[in-house]
């Protein structure tokens, strides 16, 4: 079993980096493989509306002068997904926004490539927004038919200059419970 997190946040060593450690900490503890791909450095353009995944059918955006391709491929690997993201304007950032819509039009021209997959949102916020970014993101799970399992409150830390997360204990207990509630539904659907 595995679980890839993106990290959807410009900052690679940021609190959006930091909350999603936490998720995949209790993971790694209950043998479950996991890897934590930074969005920081690397391109995810936004979905040109050529529709050639829905006609190539190949899994694949046709677009491959960035890293999306490299990204979907990853989804299509793992048993869940992690999106993770700073709250920018009430929503995601920009580079998890360009992820979402290439990789749910390509699973959608592909019958549902994420249909069951476990899909978890993590959002770092600073004070307002929260809801809705981590609605976007579960939108997004949500249309491609995945699971989402639950954690003892919404996913998210509360914290503005990198690091301030780790001063939220509510969200750090928070991330620690979807890691395990993650791994206990893993484990009950591989059964």
């Amino acid at each position: 079993m595995k679980v890839v997190a993106f990290n959807g946040s410009p900052r690679r060593e940021g609190n959006t980096s930091i909350l999603i450690n936490y998720v995949l900490k209790e993971l790694d503890a209950e043998g479950i493989e996991t890897e934590h791909v930074p969005l920081a450095g690397k391109t995810v353009k936004g979905c040109i509306a050529c529709f050639k995944c829905w006609e190539n059918q190949d899994k694949r955006c046709a677009v491959t002068n960035d890293d999306a391709n490299m990204c979907i491929e990853k989804m299509i690997e793992a048993d869940g997904i992690i999106l993770g993201s700073p709250v920018y304007y009430a929503d995601v950032s920009s580079q998890l926004k360009a992820l979402i819509y290439r990789s749910g039009f390509v699973g959608g021209a592909n019958g549902g490539m994420y249909k069951r997959k476990l899909g978890a949102a993590v959002i770092a916020v600073r004070r307002g927004g929260m809801v809705h970014a981590f609605n976007t993101i579960n939108h997004f799970f949500l249309i491609a038919e995945m699971i989402i399992p639950g954690s003892s409150y919404w996913n998210h830390g509360i914290g503005m200059n990198p690091g301030d997360v780790e001063n939220d204990e509510e969200g750090i207990k928070t991330m620690r419970d979807l890691g395990t509630n993650m791994a206990w539904l893993l484990k009950k659907i591989a059964d």
